[in-house]
């Protein structure tokens, strides 16, 4: 196995009829971000104790205790110390839970999984949601695809933490949202585990009913694996924001974009005049097909994406860019390139040179 210097190792055994391990580089880190050392040592730990953290004897209690050690440090992270917290499979499951029976509105930025229980009437004016009436609306904290952030959380019904929660600072108590989502994956944990923070003395309404865990908010038996290594990638994410290790991230991005805009005249970088996260690049060519630079960079051994990954590998006309004004040509050309604290110099122009060289393919194709 040969390790890419991200955290994933990849290989295509002899046997299988791949004559050399090959070495690839993971630059979708929106997507999924790799798993932290620290959430799968917790997880592993996790594993050990038999209990059912529902039960009385000692074993459930010990099983308990660590689903309670994570809540209180998913609390801690997310500055939410006085909110509740209700564990979920993830933040598609979390906005259900936070948004069945409400009459919520949002703009057409939002993530699926938000936007399937809103009625999608909010503007958006480049890149900025125009929101007007808070305790019914749903605002993303920063967008998976742009990487734009977002201000003015104060009585907003939801906020969709999930991509900004470990880039950047954002706390829970100070932006006086009612409700938040998190998804352990997008910050270096486990899939299928997220939650919905909530104000307390906010009810919601039980959309998995049952035994009546998660003070009845989310019934069945707690995914203590996956929660162990919920709460300690998210004291790593962290502590990882607070030793500033997002703002050489933030350098590599924009050196990364600068090398690009110098060579592509006709790029266009979404969102380049707005605050964003520190790892996103939303880069659109007019006319060269998103899908179709994903699958040249993933043959010459890079992953990148074309948008959302929520959407069951489908690529397709970016919603959000269509939202942000851009024309059908245009929001059908765009790829994200989303980075991590491991991502090295050498992978990023790696990628740079892999792409340019796709680029002039298409140019010559098209003159």
């Amino acid at each position: 196995m040969k390790n890419d210097g991200t955290g994933f190792g990849y290989f295509w055994p002899e046997e299988r009829g791949g004559p050399h391990p090959m070495s690839r580089v993971y630059l979708d880190w929106n997507a999924t971000a790799p798993l932290r050392p620290e959430a799968r040592a917790a997880m592993i730990a996790a594993m050990d104790v038999v209990g059912n953290p529902s039960s009385v004897h000692g074993e459930g209690r010990k099983a308990l205790a660590i689903v309670e050690a994570a809540r209180v440090k998913i609390k801690s992270a997310f500055g939410a110390d006085s909110a509740d917290i209700a564990f979920t499979s993830g933040a598609t499951e979390g906005a259900g839970l936070a948004l069945a029976g409400r009459e919520i509105h949002c703009a057409d930025v939002e993530h699926d999984a938000v936007a399937a229980w809103c009625t999608a009437d909010i503007s958006v004016e480049n890149g900025t949601v125009l929101t007007s009436a808070p305790t019914t609306t749903a605002l993303q904290a920063a967008n998976s695809e742009t990487g734009i952030l977002q201000t003015g959380f104060e009585n907003i019904a939801l906020c969709d933490a999930v991509q900004a929660f470990g880039k950047t600072s954002f706390a829970f108590e100070w932006s006086g949202a009612q409700m938040a989502l998190l998804s352990a994956h997008k910050l270096g944990g486990p899939k299928g585990i997220g939650a919905v923070v909530l104000q307390q003395g906010l009810e919601l309404k039980p959309q998995i009913k049952g035994g009546g865990q998660e003070q009845g908010r989310r019934s069945g038996t707690e995914n203590v694996i996956g929660i162990a290594g919920f709460g300690a990638a998210a004291e790593a994410a962290q502590r990882d924001l607070d030793n500033g290790l997002w703002e050489p991230v933030e350098a590599l991005r924009d050196q990364f974009e600068a090398r690009l805009a110098d060579a592509v005249p006709d790029a266009i970088f979404v969102g380049q005049a707005a605050k964003r996260l520190p790892n996103t690049s939303c880069i659109a060519v007019p006319g060269w097909k998103g899908e179709t630079q994903v699958m040249q960079m993933d043959l010459a051994g890079y992953a990148i994406s074309a948008g959302s990954a929520c959407s069951s590998g489908k690529v397709k006309r970016s919603r959000v860019l269509t939202a942000m004004g851009f024309d059908d040509i245009t929001a059908s050309s765009a790829i994200r390139v989303s980075i991590g604290p491991t991502t090295t110099q050498n992978e990023l122009m790696g990628f740079a040179d892999a792409w340019l060289a796709q680029y002039k393919k298409f140019k010559a194709r098209a003159a």
